[in-house]
């Protein structure tokens, strides 16, 4: 597709959700802020050298999951409801998918204040997200995944990023809302 032709396809789709200006008109959801940020390694032991031990990072829980293929240390940065959480991750299998260490920034989460909301209305806008749909995270929230490749049915993605979706408890809906 043409650089002229990728343009017109955005400014269309952005009109058609009500986007045309940069508002967020027709939305019925807000993207409240970042919840976390992912660091994806072959060893939490040389992640935690760094983000632990030298930058001070308190670890709050351990996640691990075989259908997810990771073994996490989900540490926090900052405090209360507006802490970012940090999550550092190795494969529990080296050869097997998802690669959580493949791409060391693994991906980015966000807070969102109605998860299905906003699932429901970035399908129907054209975004692409991860097999799994809506299920609990590693912190116990509801989560998906948009996916980091759009697809011809669904031409919305990451453009290369994995962006997790969060359901923000009511606190944090509080506090960034």
């Amino acid at each position: 597709m043409a650089q002229g032709e990728d343009q017109d396809m955005t400014q269309g789709m952005a009109r058609g959700m009500g986007q045309g200006t940069g508002s967020a008109a027709g939305k019925p959801f807000r993207i409240l802020g970042v919840q976390q940020i992912a660091i994806g390694g072959a060893s939490k032991a040389r992640l935690r050298a760094l983000w632990v031990d030298i930058l001070g990072l308190e670890t709050r829980s351990t996640f691990r999951s075989e259908r997810e293929n990771v073994d996490e240390d989900v540490c926090a940065l900052g405090s209360g409801p507006l802490a970012v959480e940090i999550d550092l991750m190795q494969p529990l299998d080296p050869g097997r998918k998802p690669a959580v260490h493949a791409t060391p920034l693994n991906h980015v989460g966000l807070w969102v204040d109605d998860l299905p909301a906003a699932v429901a209305w970035m399908t129907a806008a054209g975004v692409r997200f991860a097999p799994g749909g809506i299920r609990k995270g590693a912190s116990g929230h509801d989560i998906c995944f948009i996916h980091p490749r759009g697809s011809e049915e669904f031409p919305l993605g990451g453009e290369g990023v994995l962006i997790e979706l969060v359901q923000a408890p009511p606190e944090v809906v509080a506090a960034l809302g």
